[in-house]
């Protein structure tokens, strides 16, 4: 009877557990289709929707479809798909053509409450999400095969719209219905590749202590920059002002945004539009100079000027 009791625990003792089960099964890792962050695209890189009848897979397309409305016309027989209906046409008749989708919203850039605009933000891609869903769904019980895949995106409004938008008249809703981002193929993509890889490097312009004035040894320095940007449009500039810690941290905000504000305006001169040149102060708080002698701080007062 001992014997057997000791065979029946070591064979208990063999059998693999739950926890091993679990051990040794994969899980896929669940990624968000929210595309986080102001996306720097343009209109123009996109061919519009409506030109074509057919659709090639190494095109991303763009359509200015409210997808807001998806809801909506997919209650009725025959939905008003206007601007959308040569991609509905297409996956009619191509059934399993796989489509990647993605909506792409704007906040107001005249809306400046940051907490609210994240709100807004929040709000727009959860929408989008579930609009695009209900499409999805909707393609499904009408028996149409195509394999989708969803994201959301939240785009720059000034910069999707480029110079059109010192020239149009502004949007008055919070959130922007911009349209949709299409693609037509089975390879991984980035829907927004980033036109600053590889991008060249500029030196810092530096300046004398407690003061913003740009020196005219720069001059060469900012046609050069002007020139490059003015070389690819879909790239802008971020520049980052700095200062020494002479001063309240107040002040030395402020005197750093006043250097890089100095720089903008000098770009802008050179025929560089606003909405390219991005600034931020930074204060005393990245130096790299030692505060302690003249050439530290010099070093420390500098506008540092970033290709994105």
């Amino acid at each position: 009877m001992r014997k057997i009791i000791i065979t029946a625990i070591a064979a208990l003792l063999l059998l693999p557990t739950a926890n091993t089960y679990a051990q040794g099964k994969k899980t896929k890792k669940e990624v968000s289709p929210i595309i986080v962050g102001k996306n720097k695209v343009r209109e123009v890189n996109y061919d519009t929707i409506c030109k074509f009848t057919s659709f090639n897979p190494k095109l991303t397309y763009y359509c200015n479809f409210d997808y807001s409305t998806f809801d909506s016309i997919l209650e009725y027989r025959k939905p008003g798909w206007g601007s959308f209906r040569p991609v509905m046409n297409y996956l009619q008749v191509s059934s399993r053509a796989p489509m990647l989708i993605c909506p792409i919203f704007a906040i107001n850039p005249a809306y400046a409450d940051e907490a609210s605009r994240q709100e807004l933000v929040d709000t727009a891609a959860a929408q989008a999400l579930r609009q695009v869903k209900a499409l999805v769904q909707w393609m499904a019980g009408k028996d149409m095969k195509n394999k989708v895949q969803i994201k959301v995106a939240q785009i720059d409004y000034r910069y999707w719209k480029g110079d059109s938008y010192f020239t149009t008249e502004q949007p008055k809703d919070d959130i922007i219905h911009v349209g949709l981002i299409l693609y037509f193929g089975s390879k991984k993509i980035n829907l927004f590749p980033s036109a600053a890889e590889g991008a060249r490097t500029f030196q810092d312009v530096k300046f004398f202590p407690n003061d913003a004035t740009v020196q005219p040894s720069y001059n060469e320095m900012l046609d050069d920059l002007a020139n490059y940007l003015k070389e690819d449009e879909r790239l802008e500039v971020l520049l980052i002002g700095h200062s020494d810690n002479v001063g309240t941290d107040a002040y030395n905000k402020g005197l750093s945004r006043q250097r890089a504000t100095e720089v903008k305006k000098a770009l802008i001169a050179r025929g560089i539009p606003e909405y390219r040149i991005e600034i931020e102060a930074h204060g005393d708080s990245e130096p790299i100079g030692d505060n302690k002698t003249y050439e530290g701080r010099i070093a420390n007062n500098r506008v540092n000027v970033k290709i994105q």
